[in-house]
C-alpha cells in the first residue's frame, strides 16, 4: 500500500494511528499485539479521528527515542523496521512489526502473565493463562488436540461410538486409532490425545467441561428474551447434525411457516450455515475455560460463534481468501475422513458463494473477545408467533437422545418402543417409512450393542414374531435424560 493511501485506510487487526508518542504504554500494548498476533504497523504523526497528517517534531531523536523504549520495555527482543516517510510535506514515523517466532512478547513491567498482549479488530486485548499457551505451542508446532494425555488409557475412549461413525469407512482397531492420532505412544504405552477425548471420550465432561454447544432462539433481535435453548453433549461430529436440527426446527417455526420450506428452499442459508457449524467445532479452542459454541438465532440473522481467535498469523481477509491454518489437526482429521470437510481452506469461499448464489445477505466475521463470531443475516426477519407454544419436551428430549446416540433415527425408535415393544415393519410404519431401511436394520443392531434394548424372542433373531424393548439399562440411560432435558 502506497504511503500517502496509507493514512486513508480504516483502523483495524494490522493497523493503528497516533498522534504522537506521549502515550508509550498504549503504543507498547499495540506492537507486542501485533507481534503476537498477526503483525502489523503504526503510523505516528497522524490525527486519529481526521487522518490529518500532523507530522512529528525532531524525526530523527523521536525515532532513537522510540527504538530505546521498544527494546526497554518489550521481552522478548523486538526490533521492529522504523522507517521516516513524507505524506503532505509532513514527516511521519511509519513502525512494522511482523508475527514474531519469538512470541508471546510482553510488557516487562507488567510481567510474562499479566503483559502479554493480541490484536482483536482495532483493539489490543490481555491474553489470559490459555492462550498464552496457545501463542507458546503455535511458535513449537504443537498443536492442543495432540498433546496426550498421559493418566487415561484406551478405554477411556467410547470404542462403540468410533466404530459407528467409522462404520462404512474403515474397521476401527488399535492401528487406526494410532493412524487417526486419537492414541499416540507415550512412554511406551498407547495414550488417548486430548483431540481424541475431545472427539470421543468416555467421560469428556470430567477432562473438557466446556466441550459442547449452547443453542438459543431468541426473540427479536437481541438476547433479553428467548423462546427456546438446548445444550447440546455427545461426540463432536455429532454435533454438526445436532446444531443443524435445532436451526431447522426454528426455521420452520417463523410467522412465516408456509414459505419457509418449499421444494427444499429453506428462508435460512442451509449448507452455508453447516459449513459454519463444521468450521467453529473443528477450529474451536477447546483450551478455552467457559466457552462452548454458541448459536444464536434471532428474527434478523444467525450468528455462530467458537472460543478462539484466529490461529496467529491469519487475519479475516486471509480466510476469505481461503487461507487455511488447522488450530486442532486430529479433530480435522476425523471430521474429513467422516467426509464432514472437504478440501482444506475450501469452507469459508463455499460459504460466501452459496449465500449469494442462494440470494442470501453476505455474512461477516467479528473477532470479539477471545472468540470469533460468524453472522449470517436473513433475507427478511423471521418472527416468533408469541402466542405459539415452545417447543414440546418431547423434542428436547429426542435431541437430547440424537446428541447421545448420535443418530436421530435411534432416539426416534429408543422413544416408540420405551411404553410398548415393536417389531421392525411396526417402526418402519411409525416412522413413515414405507419399508424397513438398511439404516433401520443398522441402528437397532447399533442400540442392542449399546445395551438399549433387546429382543423379546432372543433364541431366534429372525423370528417373525421378533419385537424390541427397552433394557433395564436403556431405561436408566432415558429416565436420566428425561432429569435433564
Amino acid at each position: 500500500m502506497k504511503r500517502a493511501a496509507l493514512i486513508t485506510a480504516d483502523e483495524g487487526k494490522t493497523l493503528e494511528f497516533k498522534k504522537d508518542i506521549s502515550s508509550p504504554r498504549n503504543l507498547l500494548k499495540t506492537l507486542v499485539a501485533f507481534a503476537n498476533t498477526a503483525g502489523g504497523r503504526i503510523v505516528i504523526g497522524v490525527e486519529d479521528k481526521t487522518r490529518r497528517p500532523i507530522g512529528i517534531d525532531n524525526p530523527l531523536d523521536e525515532e532513537e527515542r522510540l527504538c530505546n523504549m521498544i527494546a526497554d520495555s518489550i521481552s522478548p527482543r523486538l526490533v521492529p523496521s522504523i522507517e521516516l516517510t513524507t505524506v503532505d510535506g509532513k514527516t511521519l514515523l511509519l513502525v512494522e512489526v511482523f508475527l514474531s517466532s519469538s512470541r508471546p512478547h510482553y510488557i516487562v513491567s507488567e510481567g510474562p502473565e499479566a503483559g502479554v498482549y493480541v490484536r482483536l479488530g482495532s483493539t489490543n486485548r490481555q491474553a489470559d493463562r490459555e492462550l498464552i499457551a496457545e501463542l507458546h505451542r503455535s511458535v513449537e508446532g504443537v498443536s492442543f488436540d495432540e498433546l496426550p494425555m498421559p493418566h487415561l488409557t484406551v478405554d477411556d475412549l467410547a470404542m462403540n461410538s468410533i466404530k459407528s461413525s467409522f462404520e462404512d469407512i474403515r474397521e476401527v482397531d488399535e492401528k487406526t486409532l494410532l493412524t487417526l492420532r486419537l492414541l499416540i505412544k507415550e512412554q511406551g504405552r498407547n495414550v488417548p490425545t486430548k483431540g481424541g477425548i475431545l472427539l470421543y471420550g468416555r467421560d469428556r465432561p470430567a477432562h473438557f467441561p466446556d466441550c459442547w454447544a449452547q443453542c438459543g432462539r431468541f426473540i427479536g433481535v437481541d438476547k433479553t428474551r428467548i423462546f427456546d435453548h438446548i445444550e447440546l453433549e455427545g461426540p463432536l461430529p455429532s454435533l454438526v447434525d445436532s446444531i443443524m436440527l435445532f436451526l431447522k426446527k426454528h426455521a420452520m417455526r417463523g410467522a412465516d411457516f408456509s414459505e419457509v420450506r418449499r421444494k427444499d428452499v429453506w428462508s435460512i442459508p442451509i449448507e452455508p450455515l453447516r459449513e459454519a457449524v463444521v468450521n467453529a467445532v473443528v477450529h474451536a479452542d477447546w483450551s478455552q475455560r467457559g466457552a462452548p459454541v454458541r448459536v444464536a438465532f434471532f428474527d434478523d440473522r444467525i450468528e455462530i460463534e467458537n472460543p478462539g481467535i484466529l490461529p496467529p498469523g491469519m487475519t479475516v481477509e486471509d480466510m476469505r481468501a481461503g487461507v487455511s491454518k488447522i488450530r486442532n489437526p486430529v479433530i480435522a482429521r476425523v471430521f474429513r475422513e467422516l467426509k464432514l470437510i472437504e478440501q482444506w481452506g475450501s469452507g469459508i469461499p463455499r460459504i460466501f458463494r452459496e449465500t449469494a448464489a442462494g440470494g442470501f445477505p453476505e455474512p461477516y466475521f467479528i473477532e470479539l473477545g477471545l472468540r470469533l463470531r460468524f453472522v449470517f443475516p436473513l433475507t427478511k426477519p423471521l418472527k416468533i408467533d408469541e402466542e405459539q407454544p415452545a417447543p414440546q419436551s418431547e423434542e428436547r428430549l429426542e435431541s437430547r437422545l440424537e446428541s447421545r446416540l448420535e443418530s436421530r433415527l435411534a432416539a426416534k425408535v429408543v422413544l416408540l418402543i420405551e411404553s410398548q415393544e415393536a417389531g421392525k415393519a411396526e417402526l418402519a410404519r411409525e416412522l413413515g417409512h414405507k419399508s424397513v431401511s438398511g439404516e433401520l436394520h443398522k441402528q437397532i443392531r447399533r442400540l442392542i450393542a449399546l445395551d438399549w434394548i433387546e429382543m423379546t424372542v432372543p433364541e431366534k433373531p429372525n423370528s417373525r414374531l421378533q419385537k424390541y424393548r427397552l433394557t433395564d439399562e436403556g431405561k436408566k440411560a432415558l429416565d436420566i435424560e428425561k432429569e435433564q432435558k
